[in-house]
């Protein structure tokens, strides 16, 4: 491995470690809303897949959830163990990865136009978003008993705009730190 490659592996490890802990830092702040708590860790895992990609970006989300099945408060309200991800909001734990990698497959698109990124990142996100609220939701069902109306009343209804706004910072963040990147590992 010549001293570039190198320099790029380090470059890409630590950019994956750093949204890890922006994933660690964000989800513990939350709002109790019922079961399902409002925090910015989706936001947090769509940047990480947006910016790193799917394969780097799911991997920050897997070291997240990792420290938090050790024993880290870093889940929603600082509670961390295995016994949060087998609780009933754990579906929603275990759906940030293919999340992150929706997210990321908006880096295969290398179109030259702004708005063209912006919307096929965009699509990812409400995609990722859709494929979280189903495995958030089919396991809260799971663990709760509750019927599918009920749980999408309380998992998914009460989220849309909060969710909303996320996908458009993350879309917005996102292609202006892209814009702004001296770094060459993309």
């Amino acid at each position: 491995m010549n001293s570039k490659t190198a320099s790029i592996r380090v470059k890409q490890l630590t950019l994956t470690a750093m949204t890890a802990a922006l994933i660690c830092v964000f989800s513990p702040l939350s709002i109790p809303i019922g079961p399902v708590p409002i925090s910015l860790a989706t936001l947090a895992v769509m940047f990480a897949g947006a910016f790193l990609g799917p394969v780097r970006g799911t991997a920050s989300a897997a070291v997240y959830l990792l420290l938090g099945m050790a024993g880290r408060p870093v889940f929603a309200g600082f509670r961390g163990g295995i016994g949060v991800i087998a609780g009933p909001t754990g579906g929603f734990l275990i759906g940030y990865l293919p999340l992150a990698a929706i997210c990321g497959l908006g880096m295969l698109f290398a179109a030259k136009k702004l708005w063209i990124r912006a919307v096929s990142l965009t699509a990812l996100c409400i995609a990722g978003t859709a494929v979280l609220y189903a495995i958030g939701t089919a396991w809260f069902c799971a663990v709760t008993g509750s019927t599918l109306t009920a749980a999408i009343a309380v998992c998914v209804l009460p989220f849309l705009p909060g969710d909303a706004l996320k996908i458009a910072a993350c879309v917005i963040l996102t292609l202006s730190l892209k814009r702004r990147s001296t770094y060459d590992i993309f």
